[in-house]
């Protein structure tokens, strides 16, 4: 007895030794799914940086090329607007009459006005000499402009003059001029001077940075002052050296954007330069990758958020794990060794336990039957009562072998009543509502293997009736592509249906076709007396049987799960008596295999 004893002390050594070994395995496994979550978070976010960059830098450019559009035209219509105005101040006769009287009393007044109504930026007018004898800014007067380019080019054509010159307050001053003429001769030169500055001002509260360009690469206009005069490398290669901390910042700030087409102001910036038509200017916008970077960021946040919370959660569940066992090894270890001081004492009375033990879980199963059958639905009630039916058979046949001392083949019936419940557990998952419902178990099924699968698990009921059952099937296989469990379920609900419509003939018999034309084939026909309603035999809860023999729900079901193959399921009834059902199928085509089936035809 002692021996006894301590072999059994011993027994429990090996499972202890495997949950070690199961419990160091999860730790690995843990370690492993965190740390490719982590390179999968780092991955997830570079792509999403890169890919965010690219777009939304992409989409900055396309705005920046629209804005350019409309300053260029802005520029356009107002340079366009001013040629015109010398052409009529130069035709006025009041102007002209002052120039050939000498009398300019009343000249600045009247180009005052000219201004306030056409809306330039100064106006000038210039005598023979080329000194100015009235203007808009009164301090002009009496100046002299005779070497100025916008009075000799003026007096050298009878047309409108363009030209660029430098201001005395700074920048540039652009100006059309034209001669005033009067009898061939010419009295003085009318200068309009193109208010660009306000174009100029305007450009500077939308974009980063504008500069236009004559051409030969001058900056004359400039959002930047200290660019105008300047070409373009020379103007962005104005700026204060930046500090270490700058520099630092800059390589940081730098690292997430496109290669930067140049840096304004120690910032980098993407360059986007428009050809204006008129005499060779161009236009170059410069926008900072500030507006990108923020809304790249957002983004990034969120999914960095989103990583940082499912890590947490991860930390949390496997904390929380931990502790469970933890303390289900601490009462584990309590109760092993409450049991080896138990069992040495009571090893004389280990029979009189075991045959508690087996009672008390007879007592256990029949309980979860008498719930399960309290919670099974209609539905499921009519689709597991062939697998039961099949278990109860191979239960009686088990427990004979068992009594004769044939173990090995009763282990096979325990095999087939194994494979029973997995084929019930995958009919309790598949049997919902007739609504539509993707499948996730498709694969190439041999239709012939189906309908041999099908009628081995219906072979206890057709043994216990007297009827004739003919196969007629290929030689070939006959492939499609769907779930081979619910396709099995559908045989059978239309076999079941045929014996339960020949009980009252005589001569009863079921015939199964399966061929194979444009569609897979299989057709269940039977001798009964046929279907009164066909119209209803595929609506839910209508059923020929008596009370208690069926729910109604098998046909609907079978129909939903065939539309799911993307097949059909139609019934008609046989000439001289009888009904046949036809279940058609798309064949299964390798050059598509996972691709959902099309309809039949």
């Amino acid at each position: 007895m002692a021996a006894s004893g301590r072999e059994i002390e011993h027994e429990p050594t090996d499972p202890a030794a495997q949950r070690v070994r199961a419990t160091a395995r999860a730790r690995l496994v843990n370690r492993i799914g965190i740390l490719g979550l982590l390179i999968a978070a780092i991955g997830a976010i570079w792509w999403t940086n890169v890919w965010l960059t690219d777009r939304f830098s992409e989409s900055t450019r396309v705005r920046a090329e629209l804005r350019s559009a409309l300053f260029t035209g802005n520029l356009l219509s107002e340079l366009q607007r001013t040629s015109v105005v010398p052409l009529l101040l130069a035709r006025d006769p009041a102007l002209i009459g002052s120039l050939s009287n000498k009398d300019y009393a009343t000249i600045s007044a009247r180009l005052i006005a000219a201004q306030k109504e056409i809306a330039v930026a100064s106006i000038r007018l210039l005598d023979n000499s080329g000194r100015v004898v009235g203007a808009t800014d009164r301090k002009l007067l009496g100046a002299n402009y005779v070497l100025s380019p916008f009075y000799v080019e003026a007096l050298r054509t009878n047309d409108t003059v363009f030209t660029v010159s430098p201001a005395d307050s700074g920048g540039f001053e652009f100006a059309y001029s034209r001669a005033v003429v009067s009898e061939g001769r010419s009295l003085g030169v009318i200068v309009v001077g193109a208010d660009l500055g306000r174009l100029e001002r305007s450009w500077g509260g939308v974009q980063d940075a504008v500069a236009v360009t004559d051409s030969s690469g001058q900056i004359i206009l400039a959002t930047e002052s200290r660019w105008r005069g300047r070409t373009l490398d020379d103007a962005l290669a104005v700026r204060s050296a930046p500090s270490a901390i700058e520099r630092a910042y800059q390589v940081t700030a730098d690292w997430t954007n496109r290669p930067a087409d140049a840096y304004v102001g120690g910032k980098a910036v993407m360059q986007t330069q428009t050809r204006i038509p008129f005499r060779g200017w161009r236009m170059t916008l410069f926008t900072t990758y500030d507006s990108i970077r923020d809304r790249v960021n957002t983004f990034l946040a969120l999914e960095i958020m989103g990583f940082a919370i499912l890590l947490a959660l991860g930390f949390y569940l496997l904390s929380r794990r931990a502790r469970v066992q933890s303390a289900r090894y601490r009462r584990e270890s309590a109760d092993l060794r409450a049991l080896n001081t138990r069992l040495t004492r009571e090893i004389a009375e280990r029979e009189r336990v075991q045959r508690e033990l087996r009672v008390a879980e007879q007592t256990v199963q029949q309980a979860s039957k008498l719930a399960a059958l309290g919670e099974m639905s209609a539905s499921v009630s009519h689709e597991l009562n062939q697998p039961l039916a099949a278990m109860k058979t191979y239960l009686a046949g088990s427990r004979l072998l068992l009594e004769r001392g044939r173990d090995t083949e009763a282990m096979t019936s325990f095999q087939r009543i194994d494979d029973l419940l997995d084929r019930m557990g995958a009919i309790t998952k598949q049997l919902k509502s007739y609504a539509r419902k993707g499948g996730e178990a498709f694969e190439p099924v041999d239709l012939r293997a189906a309908l041999s699968s099908a009628l081995t698990m219906m072979e206890p009921q057709l043994r216990t009736r007297r009827v004739r059952l003919q196969r007629s099937v290929p030689s070939e296989p006959v492939m499609v592509f769907c779930d081979r469990i619910r396709l099995e379920q559908v045989i059978i609900n239309l076999v079941r249906n045929a014996l339960d419509a020949t009980k009252t003939v005589r001569d009863a018999s079921i015939e199964l076709v399966v061929n194979k034309l444009s569609h897979a084939h299989l057709s269940v026909r039977d001798n009964g007396p046929g279907v009164d309603d066909l119209e209803k035999l595929f609506e839910p809860f209508w059923t020929t049987k008596s009370p208690g023999e069926g729910t109604g729900l098998g046909l609907a079901i079978s129909s939903g799960i065939v539309a799911d193959f993307g097949g059909r399921l139609t019934a008609h009834n046989r000439q001289g008596g009888g009904a046949v059902f036809d279940v058609d199928l798309p064949l299964y085509e390798p050059a598509r295999h996972g691709a959902k089936p099309l309809a039949a035809e």
